[in-house]
Protein backbone atom coordinates (compact mmCIF):
# COMPACT_ATOMS: atom_id res chain seq x y z
CA UNK A 1 0.00 0.00 0.00
CA UNK A 2 1.33 3.28 -0.52
CA UNK A 3 0.66 6.57 0.98
CA UNK A 4 0.96 9.94 0.29
CA UNK A 5 0.76 13.23 2.33
CA UNK A 6 2.85 16.33 3.68
CA UNK A 7 5.34 15.75 1.17
CA UNK A 8 6.39 12.54 2.96
CA UNK A 9 6.30 8.29 1.17
CA UNK A 10 6.46 5.60 2.56
CA UNK A 11 5.35 2.11 1.52
CA UNK A 12 3.15 0.96 3.91
CA UNK A 13 2.58 -2.97 3.98
CA UNK A 14 -1.25 -4.49 4.03
CA UNK A 15 -0.85 -6.67 7.30
CA UNK A 16 -2.11 -10.49 7.73
CA UNK A 17 -5.17 -11.03 9.70
CA UNK A 18 -2.65 -12.78 11.97
CA UNK A 19 -0.01 -9.60 12.23
CA UNK A 20 -3.37 -7.54 12.88
CA UNK A 21 -4.56 -9.65 15.70
CA UNK A 22 -0.96 -9.60 17.44
CA UNK A 23 -0.98 -5.86 17.06
CA UNK A 24 -4.39 -5.81 18.92
CA UNK A 25 -2.97 -7.46 21.56
CA UNK A 26 -0.45 -5.69 22.53
CA UNK A 27 -0.07 -3.75 25.94
CA UNK A 28 -1.57 -0.66 25.43
CA UNK A 29 1.88 1.50 25.64
CA UNK A 30 3.04 -0.42 22.13
CA UNK A 31 -0.46 0.55 20.91
CA UNK A 32 -0.33 4.36 22.25
CA UNK A 33 3.16 4.40 20.36
CA UNK A 34 1.48 3.02 17.32
CA UNK A 35 -1.34 5.43 17.21
CA UNK A 36 1.12 8.27 17.93
CA UNK A 37 3.51 7.40 15.27
CA UNK A 38 0.93 6.35 12.62
CA UNK A 39 0.30 10.49 12.42
CA UNK A 40 3.69 10.20 10.53
CA UNK A 41 2.84 7.90 8.17
CA UNK A 42 1.46 8.96 4.38
CA UNK A 43 -1.94 9.61 4.30
CA UNK A 44 -3.41 7.13 1.79
CA UNK A 45 -3.72 4.70 4.44
CA UNK A 46 -6.91 6.39 4.90
CA UNK A 47 -8.05 6.24 1.57
CA UNK A 48 -10.29 3.26 0.87
CA UNK A 49 -10.44 3.59 -2.92
CA UNK A 50 -8.12 0.75 -4.25
CA UNK A 51 -7.89 2.33 -7.67
CA UNK A 52 -6.85 5.61 -5.91
CA UNK A 53 -4.39 4.58 -4.12
CA UNK A 54 -2.80 3.06 -7.16
CA UNK A 55 -2.97 6.49 -8.91
CA UNK A 56 -0.58 7.93 -6.27
CA UNK A 57 2.90 7.76 -7.19
CA UNK A 58 5.53 7.15 -4.72
CA UNK A 59 8.33 9.52 -4.11
CA UNK A 60 11.46 7.77 -2.79
CA UNK A 61 14.09 9.28 -0.67
CA UNK A 62 16.53 10.43 -2.84
CA UNK A 63 19.01 11.60 0.06
CA UNK A 64 21.09 10.67 2.56
CA UNK A 65 20.39 10.91 6.30
CA UNK A 66 23.43 12.24 7.68
CA UNK A 67 25.29 10.23 10.61
CA UNK A 68 27.06 12.87 12.94
CA UNK A 69 30.08 11.54 14.89
CA UNK A 70 29.92 11.35 18.46
CA UNK A 71 32.96 13.27 18.79
CA UNK A 72 31.58 16.38 16.32
CA UNK A 73 29.97 19.25 17.70
CA UNK A 74 26.38 20.05 16.78
CA UNK A 75 24.74 23.59 16.54
CA UNK A 76 21.78 22.31 17.80
CA UNK A 77 24.27 21.78 21.00
CA UNK A 78 25.14 24.93 21.02
CA UNK A 79 23.04 26.42 23.49
CA UNK A 80 23.54 23.15 26.22
CA UNK A 81 25.59 24.01 28.88
CA UNK A 82 26.53 21.52 31.86
CA UNK A 83 24.62 21.85 35.24
CA UNK A 84 25.63 24.02 37.57
CA UNK A 85 27.75 22.79 40.35
CA UNK A 86 26.42 22.32 43.91
CA UNK A 87 28.45 24.80 45.52
CA UNK A 88 26.99 26.85 48.56
CA UNK A 89 26.40 30.07 46.89
CA UNK A 90 24.20 27.92 44.05
CA UNK A 91 22.49 25.58 47.01
CA UNK A 92 21.05 28.79 48.60
CA UNK A 93 19.69 29.51 45.90
CA UNK A 94 17.67 26.41 45.15
CA UNK A 95 16.45 26.43 48.43
CA UNK A 96 15.06 29.85 48.30
CA UNK A 97 13.50 28.17 44.92
CA UNK A 98 11.96 25.48 46.53
CA UNK A 99 10.56 27.84 49.50
CA UNK A 100 8.83 30.28 46.63
CA UNK A 101 10.54 33.14 48.51
CA UNK A 102 7.75 35.71 47.35
CA UNK A 103 5.05 33.50 49.08
CA UNK A 104 7.43 33.28 51.96
CA UNK A 105 8.15 36.43 52.22
CA UNK A 106 4.30 37.71 52.58
CA UNK A 107 3.36 35.24 54.87
CA UNK A 108 6.53 36.64 57.51
CA UNK A 109 5.26 40.07 56.38
CA UNK A 110 1.45 39.10 57.37
CA UNK A 111 3.11 37.41 60.94
CA UNK A 112 4.67 40.27 61.72
CA UNK A 113 1.56 41.95 61.44
CA UNK A 114 0.11 40.21 63.83
CA UNK A 115 2.77 41.06 66.13
CA UNK A 116 2.39 44.64 65.84
CA UNK A 117 -1.42 44.73 66.48
CA UNK A 118 -1.08 42.51 68.94
CA UNK A 119 -1.53 44.77 71.99
CA UNK A 120 0.59 41.99 74.04
CA UNK A 121 4.51 44.00 74.61
CA UNK A 122 6.65 41.75 73.10
CA UNK A 123 10.62 41.77 72.81
CA UNK A 124 13.30 41.58 69.57
CA UNK A 125 14.46 37.83 70.47
CA UNK A 126 10.64 36.69 70.30
CA UNK A 127 10.22 39.06 67.20
CA UNK A 128 13.34 37.53 65.65
CA UNK A 129 12.22 33.54 66.24
CA UNK A 130 8.37 34.17 65.29
CA UNK A 131 10.08 35.49 61.56
CA UNK A 132 12.86 33.01 61.07
CA UNK A 133 10.22 29.61 62.63
CA UNK A 134 7.49 31.16 60.17
CA UNK A 135 10.03 31.26 57.23
CA UNK A 136 11.16 27.62 58.06
CA UNK A 137 7.78 26.65 58.44
CA UNK A 138 6.71 28.09 54.71
CA UNK A 139 10.03 26.63 53.64
CA UNK A 140 8.93 23.31 54.45
CA UNK A 141 5.53 23.49 53.10
CA UNK A 142 6.35 24.63 49.77
CA UNK A 143 9.16 21.66 49.28
CA UNK A 144 6.89 19.27 50.11
CA UNK A 145 4.34 21.12 47.94
CA UNK A 146 6.59 20.94 44.70
CA UNK A 147 7.97 16.99 45.55
CA UNK A 148 4.25 15.58 44.97
CA UNK A 149 3.46 17.80 42.05
CA UNK A 150 6.73 17.44 39.75
CA UNK A 151 4.69 15.52 37.12
CA UNK A 152 1.95 18.51 37.19
CA UNK A 153 4.60 21.27 37.53
CA UNK A 154 6.36 19.48 34.61
CA UNK A 155 3.67 20.17 32.17
CA UNK A 156 2.76 24.37 33.08
CA UNK A 157 4.99 26.56 31.26
CA UNK A 158 4.65 28.89 34.32
CA UNK A 159 6.13 25.79 36.68
CA UNK A 160 8.35 23.87 34.38
CA UNK A 161 11.80 25.77 35.40
CA UNK A 162 11.13 24.86 38.85
CA UNK A 163 14.38 22.72 40.44
CA UNK A 164 12.83 19.61 41.31
CA UNK A 165 11.45 19.64 37.47
CA UNK A 166 14.50 20.08 35.53
CA UNK A 167 16.56 18.16 37.71
CA UNK A 168 18.60 20.35 39.24
CA UNK A 169 18.15 19.01 42.52
CA UNK A 170 17.28 15.83 43.91
CA UNK A 171 14.28 14.58 45.49
CA UNK A 172 16.30 13.14 47.78
CA UNK A 173 17.85 16.12 48.65
CA UNK A 174 14.56 18.01 48.85
CA UNK A 175 13.39 15.77 50.96
CA UNK A 176 15.81 16.03 53.18
CA UNK A 177 15.67 20.09 53.45
CA UNK A 178 11.50 19.82 53.54
CA UNK A 179 12.20 18.03 56.58
CA UNK A 180 14.85 19.91 58.49
CA UNK A 181 13.15 23.12 58.25
CA UNK A 182 9.39 21.31 58.53
CA UNK A 183 11.62 20.33 62.18
CA UNK A 184 13.11 23.74 62.68
CA UNK A 185 10.52 25.72 62.44
CA UNK A 186 7.74 24.19 64.63
CA UNK A 187 11.14 24.05 67.11
CA UNK A 188 12.00 27.47 67.13
CA UNK A 189 8.47 28.84 67.83
CA UNK A 190 8.21 25.46 70.51
CA UNK A 191 11.50 26.89 72.63
CA UNK A 192 11.63 30.99 71.68
CA UNK A 193 7.97 31.72 71.09
CA UNK A 194 4.78 29.30 72.77
CA UNK A 195 3.60 26.59 72.27
CA UNK A 196 0.84 27.58 70.90
CA UNK A 197 2.58 29.47 67.92
CA UNK A 198 4.27 26.19 66.92
CA UNK A 199 1.01 24.02 66.82
CA UNK A 200 -0.07 26.71 64.24
CA UNK A 201 2.99 26.51 62.36
CA UNK A 202 3.31 22.65 62.38
CA UNK A 203 -1.13 22.93 60.92
CA UNK A 204 0.11 25.47 58.38
CA UNK A 205 2.66 22.68 57.01
CA UNK A 206 0.01 19.83 57.33
CA UNK A 207 -3.04 21.85 55.91
CA UNK A 208 -0.74 22.99 52.83
CA UNK A 209 1.47 20.42 52.34
CA UNK A 210 -1.72 17.49 52.94
CA UNK A 211 -5.06 18.46 52.74
CA UNK A 212 -4.54 21.22 49.77
CA UNK A 213 -2.34 19.67 47.84
CA UNK A 214 -4.36 16.56 47.93
CA UNK A 215 -7.15 18.76 46.84
CA UNK A 216 -6.14 20.42 44.02
CA UNK A 217 -6.91 17.52 42.04
CA UNK A 218 -9.81 16.32 42.82
CA UNK A 219 -12.12 19.42 43.99
CA UNK A 220 -12.53 22.75 43.49
CA UNK A 221 -12.87 23.19 48.05
CA UNK A 222 -8.65 23.16 47.25
CA UNK A 223 -9.21 27.43 47.10
CA UNK A 224 -11.14 27.26 50.34
CA UNK A 225 -8.24 25.44 52.15
CA UNK A 226 -5.87 27.39 50.52
CA UNK A 227 -7.26 30.73 52.26
CA UNK A 228 -7.95 28.91 55.79
CA UNK A 229 -3.73 28.33 55.06
CA UNK A 230 -2.71 32.30 54.04
CA UNK A 231 -5.02 33.31 57.39
CA UNK A 232 -3.23 31.30 59.91
CA UNK A 233 0.52 33.35 59.71
CA UNK A 234 -1.16 36.60 61.58
CA UNK A 235 -2.57 34.09 64.44
CA UNK A 236 0.70 33.22 64.79
CA UNK A 237 1.86 36.75 65.35
CA UNK A 238 -1.08 37.72 67.41
CA UNK A 239 0.18 34.63 69.75
CA UNK A 240 3.56 34.87 69.80
CA UNK A 241 3.10 37.87 72.71
CA UNK A 242 1.00 35.86 74.37
CA UNK A 243 -2.37 36.83 72.22
CA UNK A 244 -5.71 35.03 73.41
CA UNK A 245 -7.40 33.09 70.16
CA UNK A 246 -10.57 31.91 72.46
CA UNK A 247 -12.91 33.81 74.62
CA UNK A 248 -13.12 32.54 78.41
CA UNK A 249 -15.32 33.48 81.68
CA UNK A 250 -12.52 35.80 82.46
CA UNK A 251 -11.81 37.70 79.34
CA UNK A 252 -15.17 37.43 77.19
CA UNK A 253 -15.38 39.01 73.56
CA UNK A 254 -15.47 42.85 74.10
CA UNK A 255 -17.06 45.10 71.26
CA UNK A 256 -15.20 48.63 70.41
CA UNK A 257 -18.48 50.51 70.22
CA UNK A 258 -18.20 53.76 67.80
CA UNK A 259 -17.47 57.45 69.63
CA UNK A 260 -20.90 58.33 69.05
CA UNK A 261 -22.58 55.76 70.04
CA UNK A 262 -21.07 55.20 73.51
CA UNK A 263 -19.59 58.11 75.96
CA UNK A 264 -17.22 56.33 77.54
CA UNK A 265 -13.77 56.12 76.07
CA UNK A 266 -12.58 52.71 75.65
CA UNK A 267 -10.74 50.36 78.09
CA UNK A 268 -7.23 49.63 76.74
CA UNK A 269 -7.08 46.80 79.20
CA UNK A 270 -9.53 44.85 77.32
CA UNK A 271 -7.63 45.77 73.98
CA UNK A 272 -6.32 41.79 74.16
CA UNK A 273 -9.81 40.65 72.62
CA UNK A 274 -10.63 37.40 70.83
CA UNK A 275 -12.77 38.40 68.65
CA UNK A 276 -9.33 40.61 67.09
CA UNK A 277 -7.49 37.59 65.93
CA UNK A 278 -11.51 36.38 64.13
CA UNK A 279 -11.25 39.87 62.43
CA UNK A 280 -7.86 39.02 61.38
CA UNK A 281 -8.61 35.41 59.72
CA UNK A 282 -11.44 36.74 58.11
CA UNK A 283 -9.26 39.73 56.45
CA UNK A 284 -6.71 37.30 55.00
CA UNK A 285 -8.84 34.63 54.22
CA UNK A 286 -11.57 36.89 51.90
CA UNK A 287 -8.56 38.82 50.45
CA UNK A 288 -7.38 35.45 49.05
CA UNK A 289 -10.12 35.10 47.02
CA UNK A 290 -10.11 38.31 44.86
CA UNK A 291 -6.64 37.69 45.11
CA UNK A 292 -6.14 33.80 43.87
CA UNK A 293 -9.31 33.72 41.57
CA UNK A 294 -7.91 36.27 39.18
CA UNK A 295 -4.24 34.53 38.97
CA UNK A 296 -5.97 30.90 38.09
CA UNK A 297 -7.96 32.70 35.39
CA UNK A 298 -5.50 34.03 33.47
CA UNK A 299 -3.05 30.78 34.02
CA UNK A 300 -6.13 28.77 33.60
CA UNK A 301 -4.83 27.08 30.42
CA UNK A 302 -2.34 25.98 32.59
CA UNK A 303 -4.08 23.91 35.29
CA UNK A 304 -6.49 22.76 32.88
CA UNK A 305 -3.87 20.85 31.26
CA UNK A 306 -2.06 19.89 33.93
CA UNK A 307 -5.07 18.55 35.42
CA UNK A 308 -6.04 20.86 38.65
CA UNK A 309 -9.56 21.04 39.56
CA UNK A 310 -9.75 24.86 40.08
CA UNK A 311 -12.86 27.07 39.40
CA UNK A 312 -11.55 28.71 36.96
CA UNK A 313 -11.19 26.30 34.43
CA UNK A 314 -14.68 24.12 35.37
CA UNK A 315 -16.68 27.42 35.90
CA UNK A 316 -15.03 30.52 35.01
CA UNK A 317 -18.13 32.78 35.57
CA UNK A 318 -18.76 31.15 39.18
CA UNK A 319 -15.15 32.12 39.97
CA UNK A 320 -15.35 35.49 38.81
CA UNK A 321 -18.28 35.97 41.23
CA UNK A 322 -16.63 34.30 44.09
CA UNK A 323 -14.19 36.83 43.68
CA UNK A 324 -16.04 39.64 43.76
CA UNK A 325 -18.83 38.46 46.51
CA UNK A 326 -15.27 38.39 48.63
CA UNK A 327 -14.16 41.83 47.71
CA UNK A 328 -17.43 42.96 48.62
CA UNK A 329 -17.17 40.88 52.23
CA UNK A 330 -14.21 42.76 52.56
CA UNK A 331 -15.86 46.06 53.51
CA UNK A 332 -17.90 44.94 56.57
CA UNK A 333 -14.68 43.23 57.49
CA UNK A 334 -12.69 46.51 57.33
CA UNK A 335 -15.12 49.16 58.36
CA UNK A 336 -17.04 47.13 61.15
CA UNK A 337 -15.47 43.92 61.94
CA UNK A 338 -11.72 45.35 62.63
CA UNK A 339 -12.76 48.10 64.59
CA UNK A 340 -15.63 46.59 66.61
CA UNK A 341 -12.77 44.38 67.56
CA UNK A 342 -10.48 46.68 68.95
CA UNK A 343 -7.70 46.23 66.67
CA UNK A 344 -8.13 49.78 65.24
CA UNK A 345 -9.82 53.06 66.28
CA UNK A 346 -13.09 54.20 63.99
CA UNK A 347 -10.92 56.28 61.79
CA UNK A 348 -9.66 52.86 60.08
CA UNK A 349 -13.46 52.13 59.26
CA UNK A 350 -13.11 55.36 57.28
CA UNK A 351 -9.97 55.30 55.42
CA UNK A 352 -10.02 51.90 54.42
CA UNK A 353 -12.94 52.75 52.24
CA UNK A 354 -10.92 54.40 49.62
CA UNK A 355 -8.74 50.95 48.98
CA UNK A 356 -12.07 48.74 49.18
CA UNK A 357 -13.87 50.74 46.75
CA UNK A 358 -10.87 50.66 44.31
CA UNK A 359 -11.12 46.37 44.10
CA UNK A 360 -14.72 46.20 44.53
CA UNK A 361 -15.02 48.13 41.30
CA UNK A 362 -12.14 45.79 39.83
CA UNK A 363 -14.12 43.03 41.33
CA UNK A 364 -17.40 44.21 40.04
CA UNK A 365 -15.58 44.50 36.18
CA UNK A 366 -14.14 41.48 36.35
CA UNK A 367 -17.36 39.60 37.08
CA UNK A 368 -19.09 41.41 34.22
CA UNK A 369 -16.57 41.56 31.61
CA UNK A 370 -14.99 38.39 32.31
CA UNK A 371 -12.07 39.01 30.59
CA UNK A 372 -8.12 38.48 31.12
CA UNK A 373 -7.73 41.87 30.79
CA UNK A 374 -10.27 42.30 33.92
CA UNK A 375 -9.01 39.81 35.84
CA UNK A 376 -5.29 41.24 35.52
CA UNK A 377 -6.45 43.91 36.75
CA UNK A 378 -8.22 42.61 39.95
CA UNK A 379 -4.96 40.67 40.64
CA UNK A 380 -2.82 43.69 40.14
CA UNK A 381 -5.17 45.78 43.22
CA UNK A 382 -4.98 42.70 45.38
CA UNK A 383 -0.83 43.35 45.18
CA UNK A 384 -0.84 46.33 47.03
CA UNK A 385 -3.95 45.93 48.81
CA UNK A 386 -3.13 43.86 51.32
CA UNK A 387 -0.04 45.77 52.23
CA UNK A 388 -2.25 49.20 52.63
CA UNK A 389 -4.85 47.71 54.71
CA UNK A 390 -2.07 46.40 57.25
CA UNK A 391 -0.34 49.34 57.20
CA UNK A 392 -3.41 51.87 57.62
CA UNK A 393 -4.55 49.10 60.54
CA UNK A 394 -1.07 50.02 62.35
CA UNK A 395 -1.27 53.52 61.94
CA UNK A 396 -4.38 53.37 63.54
CA UNK A 397 -3.90 50.65 66.26
CA UNK A 398 -5.91 51.30 69.34
CA UNK A 399 -4.37 53.04 71.94
CA UNK A 400 -1.08 54.17 69.99
CA UNK A 401 -0.49 57.90 70.28
CA UNK A 402 1.53 59.06 67.46
CA UNK A 403 2.21 62.71 68.48
CA UNK A 404 3.42 60.92 71.79
CA UNK A 405 5.44 58.19 70.38
CA UNK A 406 7.22 60.92 67.88
CA UNK A 407 8.20 62.78 70.95
CA UNK A 408 5.82 65.85 69.92
CA UNK A 409 3.76 65.46 72.63
CA UNK A 410 4.61 65.03 76.44
CA UNK A 411 3.60 61.82 78.42
CA UNK A 412 0.45 63.17 81.01
CA UNK A 413 2.19 60.66 83.33
CA UNK A 414 5.18 62.15 83.10
CA UNK A 415 3.23 65.60 83.79
CA UNK A 416 1.81 64.31 86.89
CA UNK A 417 5.32 62.91 88.29
CA UNK A 418 6.65 66.45 87.84
CA UNK A 419 3.90 68.29 89.68
CA UNK A 420 3.77 65.50 92.45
Amino acid sequence: MVLTGCGLCFHVPRLSNTIRWKALTRPTSTLARSKFTSFFFHNEQWVKNTKLRETIPLRPITHAIPIIPSNASHPSLAASRPADALTPRHLLKLYAQLSKPRFSILIVLTAMCGVALSPVPTTIPTLLSTAIGTALCSASAHTLNQLQEIPFDAQMARTRMRPLVRRAISSLHATGFALATGIAGPAILWTMVNPTTAVLGATNIALYAGLYTWLKRRSVLNTWVGSVVGAIPPLMGWTAGGGRLFPSSTYPVEFFLPPFLTSTPPDLSLIDNPLAPFAFVMLLFSWQFPHFNSLSYVVRSSYAQAGYQMLSVLSPARNALVAWRHAVLLVPICSVLVPLSGLTTWTFALTALIPNAVCVRAAWRFWRGGGEKQARAVFQHSLWYLPVIMGLMMVHKQGVDWLQWMGLKDDELDKTAVVQ
